[in-house]
């Protein structure tokens, strides 16, 4: 079963699917709570069914790419930033970044192999909406690396990149750019071991290099996405976007609207449920 509906009626569709003994892959966001992505995660484990969920980057050929680059760990990622704009269209369940951001973070988690830590974020509602329509967001993630994600309803330039930032070179992923829709700028700052010849360059080296674009695979990512399901169903694969990872997304959500409450103030992500139990599991071996 492929659930395909506003956001607000996932909970209700999917788990009645599940319960029916049908493998199910849900359109972002899983759900609209956290705790109802668990019970929906919980059902499927119990059922030995696959619960998939429509992060449709984590199959995009540009950012495959990027992340293979990262995966063979030559340097240190300082930071990333996201932009995801346009004109619209204004949704009706969700604010706009529940709508645009939870892309971005799962980009951010898949490429960096993990969760936020913490968030802080401001939104607006510029159109008069009920909802938030524009949003600036950090995100702290493990060894220092910041995540920053731009979205907006109301921007007239329409706009979907990534950028990330490391210590050898930088990578951009535009997804309107189907020619070159991958860059990477050879160009970084490194430590300097010798001594610095003035105070300007006091352990920093800048170094230039070359812009290159790797030939992409232009595969459709939502047709990617459907036979992915279709295998994990039928080998019994681990999804590559599964419950756990909508669950992630989710409390990261969860941890920005209640940042956009506090007008910014930074806010802990709290952990999945599973994390939650070997962190208990773990303490109880200890005492």
């Amino acid at each position: 079963m492929v659930v395909c509906t506003e956001a607000t009626s996932h909970f209700r569709i999917a788990s009645r699917c599940l319960q029916a003994g049908k493998h199910v892959l849900i359109e972002k966001p899983i759900t609209t709570l956290s705790t109802d992505a668990e019970e929906l995660a919980s059902i499927a484990h119990d059922k030995s069914l696959t619960l998939m969920v429509g992060h449709t980057f984590v199959y995009n050929g540009g950012i495959s790419a990027i992340k293979a680059i990262l995966d063979q760990r030559r340097d240190r990622v300082y930071y990333l930033h996201a932009s995801r704009t346009n004109l619209g269209p204004i949704r009706r369940d969700v604010n706009a970044v529940w709508d645009l951001a939870t892309h971005d973070i799962a980009i951010f988690n898949y490429l960096l192999n993990g969760v936020p830590q913490w968030v802080s974020a401001v939104g607006s509602r510029v159109l008069g909406n009920c909802r938030e329509d524009v949003a600036f967001i950090c995100l702290g993630y493990c060894d220092g690396v910041i995540g920053h994600v731009h979205v907006s309803w109301a921007d007239p330039n329409k706009c979907r990149e990534i950028v990330v930032v490391c210590s050898e070179r930088r990578l951009v992923f535009n997804d309107l750019n189907a020619v070159e829709p991958v860059r990477i700028y050879e160009k970084g700052v490194s430590a300097l071991s010798e001594e610095p010849e003035s105070f300007g360059e006091y352990q920093l080296k800048i170094r230039e290099g070359s812009i290159v674009s790797p030939f992409i695979d232009p595969s459709e990512p939502l047709k990617a996405e459907c036979r992915h399901f279709l295998e994990c169903i039928l080998h019994g694969l681990k999804p590559k976007s599964g419950a756990e990872d909508g669950v992630n997304v989710l409390l990261t959500l969860e941890a920005i609207d209640r940042s956009m409450q506090l007008h910014g103030t930074t806010v802990k992500v709290e952990k999945h449920e599973c994390y939650r139990h070997a962190s208990q599991s773990a303490a109880g071996s200890a005492a």
